[in-house]
């Protein structure tokens, strides 16, 4: 079988590529491990209730962004309903709590309001995150790396390149020194990286700037309904996409990738099926790459690449279904950060992390505060999430990791009682997703959804580009650039297809 382009992997990445590239009238071949499309872009069933899997929030859509532009080309917007959220977040801590609002004005506003003292940092704080945003909209055409790098116009983009050489945790020390006003700021780190100290202010930046200014949204029926709609587009515009199909094998001839070989687990059949290409794009973690599916020579080159690469961290999510609404109880908030009082400052966010969990800071997302389409009349799901790691799951039998999840299960249910006293008596179901779980069903080592940890040291100038250094083979996934999040993969998945487009007319 012969194609045009083969992509390995269906995640946002990798649908997202494929809907450009069969838009654009290439044969396209899409192979998907798992049984439905999406990776962490995905919902399954629970008794009533449709658990959302990754999406907590997706940031918003302004009409220059990249984002609006790529789902307006390719129809998303008229057949997938995105619900825009109440407000950012709220974050509570020592019995004090303050609501993130969800324009920028208010935001400002209520800040300077509660923080008087600190205006002059505030002010400092918006006009440099939003400042980040806007000289990425001002990038000239491929001229990225080398402005990052200092060595093309500086001057004109100085907000970006300084973005790439400082962490967030020292940006903030530099301007604000109320730690309370910095932990409000930072609630949501753990979306980017578990470390401020060591997570690249462009990553936080460019992701903030797009909720302040845009807002938040959901994904009316989870997030599910965006892939399936991708995966329809693919098909309805000649592509071809096959389930239950995992790749084994690149195929390299003159040190060129020329194909894949795969097999499909359908009623037990495991026949190899070998496809050809004239580019692949690998829709799947870097590491997988060099561990399993590239030849000795060429994963060997790959391997010294990106060997002192550090993954990201993992997600630990405990899915919740309940009998009656949150908000009858008392919930008033979408989306809820509670900081741990043994937090004193945002120096502690990284061993607060890996503290026990009936320490670590944790997020509860209500989707009964909107119309999520998730849950009957009068139900809702909800979910709460924390930072996490492999190694807290490793080298547990089957018996010892299932008492250790029912374990953690109790802890965190306990937790959220104390936040909104009488939520145990409306839970009708409740599940633990573990690192492990992730791995099992997205192949992400270490159950690492973001990828390569968004560190300053892998930031823009460091990430890797979207033409792998293999002729013919390709990166469109978290692992590359720009990094990890649903905005990142679709972009990722975007320029791949940019990327072969171009090349294939060479």
């Amino acid at each position: 079988m012969n194609y045009e382009v083969i992509i390995i992997g269906a995640g946002l990445g990798g649908l997202t590529a494929a809907a450009k590239l069969a838009k654009s009238g290439k044969k396209v071949l899409l192979l998907e491990q798992h049984y439905v499309p999406g990776g962490c872009a995905t919902t399954f069933k629970r008794k009533d209730f449709t658990i959302e899997v990754g999406l907590h929030e997706l940031d918003g859509f302004s009409e220059t962004g990249f984002k609006s532009k790529i789902f307006k080309e390719l129809g998303v917007f008229d057949h997938v309903d995105f619900i825009r959220l109440p407000e950012f977040y709220k974050s509570v801590w020592k019995n004090q709590s303050f609501v993130v609002a969800d324009s920028l004005k208010n935001i400002k506003t209520d800040l300077i309001k509660e923080f008087p003292q600190e205006e002059k940092g505030i002010v400092q704080y918006f006009n440099f995150i939003i400042g980040v945003n806007a000289e990425i909209s001002m990038l000239p055409k491929g001229k990225f790396e080398k402005i990052v790098k200092g060595a093309l116009f500086p001057i004109y983009f100085p907000k970006l390149v300084k973005s790439t050489r400082i962490t967030v945790g020292e940006f903030l020390d530099d301007i604000i020194k109320d730690e309370r006003l910095k932990l409000i700021l930072l609630s949501n780190v753990t979306y980017y990286h578990d470390d401020p100290y060591n997570l690249s202010l462009f990553y936080f930046a460019a992701g903030q700037a797009s909720y302040y200014q845009d807002g938040g949204y959901f994904i009316k029926g989870g997030s599910q309904k965006l892939s399936d709609y991708l995966m329809k587009f693919i098909q309805d515009n000649g592509g071809e996409l096959k389930l239950k199909a995992k790749v084994n094998k690149i195929i390299i001839e003159k040190g060129r990738a020329v194909g894949v070989q795969y097999h499909t687990s359908n009623k037990g059949n495991e026949d190899f099926t070998v496809a050809h290409g004239n580019a692949i794009i690998a829709n799947t973690a870097i590491p997988n790459l060099t561990n399993e599916l590239l030849p000795e020579t060429e994963a060997g080159l790959l391997s010294e690449q990106t060997k002192s690469l550090e993954y990201g961290p993992s997600i630990l999510s405990l899915y919740l279904g309940f009998s009656k609404k949150p908000k009858e109880i008392g919930n008033k908030h979408y989306s809820t950060f509670i900081i741990d009082d043994s937090v004193e400052s945002i120096k502690d966010i990284h061993a607060n992390n890996k503290a026990g969990f009936n320490k670590r800071s944790f997020v509860f997302v209500d989707y009964g505060m909107i119309d999520s389409g998730l849950a009957p009349d009068g139900k809702a799901v909800g979910v709460i999430c924390t930072m996490d790691y492999y190694s807290d799951w490793d080298n547990l039998d089957k018996d010892a990791y299932k008492s250790r999840k029912e374990e953690i299960k109790n802890i965190l249910i306990e937790r959220l009682e104390k936040q909104l006293p009488g939520i145990k008596e409306i839970i009708e179901y409740a599940e633990l997703s573990t690192p492990k779980t992730i791995e099992r069903y997205t192949l992400n080592p270490a159950g690492s959804p973001y990828g390569y940890a968004q560190t300053l040291n892998q930031s823009a100038r460091n990430r890797l580009k979207t033409r792998s250094g293999i002729p013919g083979l390709y990166y469109a996934s978290a692992w590359s650039t720009p990094g990890g999040g649903f905005s990142g993969a679709i972009y990722s998945g975007y320029v791949g297809a940019l990327a072969v487009i171009k090349d294939l007319k060479k």
